[in-house]
């Protein structure tokens, strides 16, 4: 475990004393000093949680509304509590909160990220409870749901657990990890109904994921620069408590490039598939701001997003973004399906140390308007 920051800054200031302890005695006792701010920044005077998180207590706390068009309205609470190293710009984190939404739609979840042995060694842990009432569209374009999505609650209760090794002192890491999940699937539709899914009522998936990771960004909340690429594949088995045998292959990109005049270019891709007897709700979707969750599936997927932010006055950004992806059921090019989204958005730089920017997307995409609240990145990876 890694010496609390606050316990730290402690012995140096007491090492300090004690090595100018002969001058000090000579020189008439100086008027204390107020101690600085954990709230603002002692370099522009702004309003600035780094101190705040770098403190043995720091945590951050976030309640912001939910207007995910697949959920509608409703809003999300938790706390993230942050320690070091800092030095890497990624701390440990430990977080825990809930969401409700006013179509039904609730959960729980509880996490923790943490790094071990100077960076070598990284752990995920997971702990989620949900109940979210969405519509099925069909896994790609599917003529009798599109203008009639049915209407089904998803209830997945499940942990996982990840490991990541790092290459010596390389950006390259080596990763597995470990998820089981007894899921509850309820249509509103009856059996038989054109369209619906043939699954049953309850099923538990289980699986495995290897995983190799190049991440150079100079931070995991708010990068500015560097790479991000991502291989997984994960492997769903009855040997690892799952109903059904089948695989998934996901492989993501991220590219961060600051430009002049404090201009910061972003672009993120992503291609996934699944083979077997994968259940609808694990199948690949456009994940994008402005476009409804899990409303474009397929057995395969691509997308790409593109993001501008200038930090145009001081802590304050400008946000544009637009993207678009495509999916489509197994090798049925003819039942394709694809849809694309831009928007706006504005950012606060609330926590220098750490990278952190706040602020909301405004977006546009296929179901209309969408609003969106975003700690850090919207393509966060920790």
């Amino acid at each position: 475990m890694s010496v609390p920051k606050a316990l730290v800054m402690h012995l140096v200031g007491l090492s300090f004393l004690l090595a100018t302890a002969p001058a000090a005695l000579a020189q008439p006792a100086a008027a204390p000093q107020p101690a600085p701010s954990k709230f603002t920044s002692p370099d522009d005077g702004w309003i600035d949680l780094s101190g705040f998180l770098a403190s043995r207590y720091g945590f951050l706390p976030i309640a912001s509304p939910i207007t995910e068009p697949a959920v509608g309205l409703g809003v999300a609470a938790g706390l993230a509590f942050m320690s070091a190293p800092m030095a890497s710009g990624r701390p440990n984190i430990t977080g825990i909160g809930g969401l409700g939404t006013e179509n039904g739609t609730k959960g729980a979840f509880a996490g923790d990220i943490r790094y071990w042995r100077d960076h070598r060694v990284q752990t995920i842990a997971k702990v989620v409870y949900a109940s979210v009432s969405l519509d099925f569209y069909g896994i790609g374009h599917d003529s009798v749901l599109a203008d009639n999505p049915l209407r089904y609650n998803l209830e997945p209760t499940g942990a996982s657990f990840e490991t990541k090794l790092r290459l010596g002192m390389s950006s390259v890491w080596v990763g597995a990890s470990y998820a089981y999940a007894q899921t509850s699937v309820r249509f509103d539709a009856p059996e038989g109904t054109p369209g619906r899914p043939a699954i049953t009522r309850e099923s538990n998936v289980g699986g495995l994921t290897p995983s190799l990771t190049v991440d150079t960004r100079d931070n995991m909340f708010t990068p500015t620069r560097g790479t991000y690429v991502e291989g997984r594949a994960d492997i769903f088995s009855a040997n690892l408590g799952g109903d059904d045998d089948f695989q998934r292959l996901r492989a993501v990109g991220m590219q961060f490039v600051p430009l002049p005049r404090r201009v910061f270019l972003g672009i993120r891709g992503e291609a996934a598939a699944t083979f077997g007897d994968a259940p609808f709700y694990l199948r690949p979707f456009i994940y994008q701001r402005g476009v409804p969750a899990m409303r474009y599936q397929g057995d395969h997927l691509v997308q790409i997003e593109t993001e501008v932010r200038w930090q145009f006055w001081k802590r304050i950004s400008a946000v544009v973004f637009a993207g678009g992806g495509k999916t489509w059921a197994g090798s049925d090019r003819d039942r394709s399906d694809q849809a694309a989204a831009g928007g706006l958005g504005f950012r606060y730089e609330l926590a220098r140390a750490y990278g952190i920017h706040v602020g909301a997307d405004f977006a546009y995409g296929p179901a209309g308007h969408a609003f969106y609240i975003q700690v850090g990145s919207a393509w966060a990876k920790p």
